[in-house]
């Protein structure tokens, strides 16, 4: 069989650089490495696969990494078209291990949303691209289960007579399995993959018809995947003081004692965002979000000491000085084995109950230690941003602000030119206009760009097959977002194309009432999102309509577009909202088959005023985003005196702090579009 690197790189291209670059130590396997990660920039290529490399060695080994990579993923491309043998070859690797079931989902040993090739299983099995899902595969039968987000993408992706679609909210695993498998069954899932929690769920749900959930060594899909990725390999990089606002020494100085209160000795840090706002460090290891996968040990004793664990070719001397004595390193085979010494005493650790896996909290308990579950010691600080992030987030939303502005009015002078332009040409441009200033670090996730009914699919994604012309009479939503050293954006506008229809502009104006109602919300501490939730909801509901999303969600200080432990939805969440919380403000509405409708801000938790009399203190919402919401579609006899006066005053706001970065048509566009109602 093959090599993956003999597959991938053409074989003198790779002798030749090799020559030129006196064959460093496993060459081929770290470009196969870089090219799992998400790195685009040249020099950061090479600085993962040969630091001492320079001028056109750095440009030989991007090339050679950017043409591996379309070859490193054919593999996950073709899950749809290739599942049916793929689905046999699992089934006859169950059965080899004695299993009749295994859970596949969609997830990598951190639980993160966005996963390197090496771990998407679920893709490479059924095709399914999606962020979130499970597939269940038996003898005799298979299903895949996603939520509200995906229902209508999982069956353009997935072959449905091989996998059975299922709601993964409405009827999860846990309530599925009881009524496919027998008593006497035993269904394996990789303990890497799952916490604690969802396994025992599953287990409990399973025993009750007498079949059993067992753990796996190694997971079966590996072995039958001839050609799967390697890790992704990028440099990890410091994260500048005057962005992250707080040393990391501080950090671990204030967390180590905070858990040593709680009575916790130490604590696994599992969550490659956790392990990047704690040590202040960046990676370019999966697409979108800054992050360098890894594990970290936070000790109590001795003021805190971290243990970080990640593949050695990502530490530069630069990020060994910025960690400084409070940080060791080792290689991540050394995990298990300290966790094991750390064990031995009867050490209590705490595992994050929503992201560690459950390999975690069972290595410790074989090893005598006492597993303490619970909150990530990192997840509420980092949502807690201090003046320096906000400070940040702010420039970052004006600054991508212009470049949104100008993207609007070249789209609508287009559109008015009668230009013929589908999804794709969207996103490229836009893309365009932010890559035109060197602050752009990269998207925060895929563009959503939608027309008509595509904009009706939540998580839709356009590709060649799918993209839709844009024609006037319809409507495009617009979902994107920007990383920045200061700041993560995320913003949805939704903009008519030419006329729009009396129902268009009646459901944008429905939607806009909401989410100006979440956004101008006052509310007392100890309020939680769920308990605000009603209000972006409320005018859609009193015509009898909704949206199948959650309403908000936290957002990373140039870190994930997507971050807890706080949002705003209709499911149950604890952890009120609190002073320095970013969060978005996106309320929607979706026609199946039409068209969709969102409009979507960042908001920041902030304190408000108080009032005279008033008995609490109170809070609000600072808004973040700046840029126009359109005026076209909004229907003024659905908005009474106080939304009219918030949209103007918004619009207001967004001339005064975007105006200056824009000139000519741009600003002519800007002026015209935040006219007062």
């Amino acid at each position: 069989m093959k090599l993956l690197t003999d597959v991938i790189f053409d074989p003198a291209a790779l002798r030749s650089l090799a020559g030129r670059l006196h064959a460093p130590e496993a060459l081929a396997d770290r470009l196969a490495a870089a090219a799992a990660a998400a790195s685009d920039n040249p020099d950061e290529i090479a600085a993962a696969v040969a630091p001492d490399a320079r001028g056109d060695e750095i440009a030989s080994i991007a090339a050679l990494v950017g043409s591996a990579r379309p070859r490193l993923l054919a593999s996950i491309e073709a899950g749809k078209a290739a599942s049916a043998a793929r689905l046999a070859a699992l089934r006859a690797e169950m059965a080899r291990r004695g299993l009749t079931g295994f859970l596949v989902p969609m997830a990598d040993e951190h639980q993160g949303e966005y996963i390197p090739p090496a771990t998407q299983r679920l893709a490479w099995l059924t095709g399914f691209g999606g962020s979130a899902g499970m597939a269940v595969v038996l003898a005799e039968r298979a299903a895949i289960f996603v939520d509200g987000r995906y229902t209508l993408q999982v069956r353009d992706q997935v072959d449905i007579a091989l996998f059975e679609p299922h709601h993964l909210i409405e009827e999860p695993p846990a309530a599925w399995l009881p009524g496919a498998v027998k008593a006497g069954d035993i269904i394996g899932y990789d303990p890497w993959l799952h916490t604690r929690g969802s396994a025992a769920s599953l287990s409990k749900a399973l025993a009750a018809v007498g079949a059993r959930l067992v753990p796996t060594d190694g997971n079966p899909i590996d072995a039958v995947w001839a050609d799967r990725p390697p890790a992704p390999l990028s440099v990890m990089r410091p994260h500048a003081l005057a962005f992250a606002g707080e040393a990391h020494e501080s950090k671990i100085t204030r967390l180590a004692a905070g858990l040593a209160a709680e009575g916790v000795d130490a604590a696994v840090i599992s969550a490659p965002d956790g392990l990047a706002w704690l040590l202040n460090v960046r990676g370019l290891d999966v697409p979108n979000n800054p992050l360098s996968l890894g594990f970290a040990i936070l000790d109590t004793a001795e003021g805190g000491q971290v243990r970080l664990f990640v593949e050695p070719a990502k530490i530069t001397a630069a990020t060994r000085a910025h960690l400084g004595n409070r940080v060791t390193l080792a290689t991540p085979d050394a995990l298990g084995p300290t966790l094991d010494r750390l064990a031995q005493g009867g050490t209590t650790l705490r595992i994050d109950q929503a992201t560690g896996a459950a390999w975690l909290a069972d290595r410790v308990e074989a090893a005598g230690g006492k597993v303490s579950l619970g909150l990530d010691p990192c997840a509420l600080p980092r949502a807690l941003k201090n003046q320096a992030e906000l400070r940040g987030t702010r420039a970052a939303h004006v600054r991508d602000a212009g470049a949104i502005v100008r993207f609007l009015a070249w789209l609508d002078g287009a559109v008015a030119a009668g230009e013929r332009l589908d999804e794709l040409d969207v996103v490229d441009r836009l893309a365009s206009f932010r890559r035109a200033h060197g602050h752009f670090r990269g998207p925060s996730f895929d563009t959503i760009a939608g027309f008509g009914a595509n904009g009706a699919i939540v998580h839709y994604r356009a590709s060649p097959a799918t993209a839709k012309t844009l024609e006037p009479g319809n409507l495009l939503l617009l979902d994107s977002g920007a990383q920045y050293p200061d700041g993560t954006t995320d913003i949805t506008r939704t903009m008519a194309i030419g006329r729009p229809s009396p129902e268009h502009r009646d459901r944008y104006t429905r939607v806009l009432k909401g989410h100006l109602a979440l956004g101008s919300a006052r509310f007392p501490q100890g309020t939680t999102g769920s308990q605000l939730d009603v209000l972006a909801r409320a005018p859609l509901w009193a015509a009898g309509l909704d949206y199948d999303h959650g309403t908000g969600h936290g957002v990373g200080s140039f870190l994930c577009v997507h971050e807890g432990p706080h949002r705003i939805s209709k499911v149950a969440n604890t952890v009120a909202l609190q002073q320095g919380m970013i969060v978005s403000n996106e309320p929607g509405y979706y026609k199946t088959g039409a068209y969709g409708i969102r409009i979507e801000n960042l908001i920041a938790v902030t304190r408000l005023p108080d009032v005279q009399g008033a008995e609490r203190e109170m809070l609000g919402f600072e808004t973040l985003t700046v840029v126009p919401y359109d005026r076209r579609l909004i229907d003024t006899a659905l908005l009474d005196d106080r939304e009219k006066a918030l949209v103007n005053a918004y619009h207001a706001r967004v001339l005064a702090e975007v105006g200056p970065l824009v000139d000519g048509e741009a600003h002519a566009w800007l002026e015209a579009a935040t006219a007062p109602l």
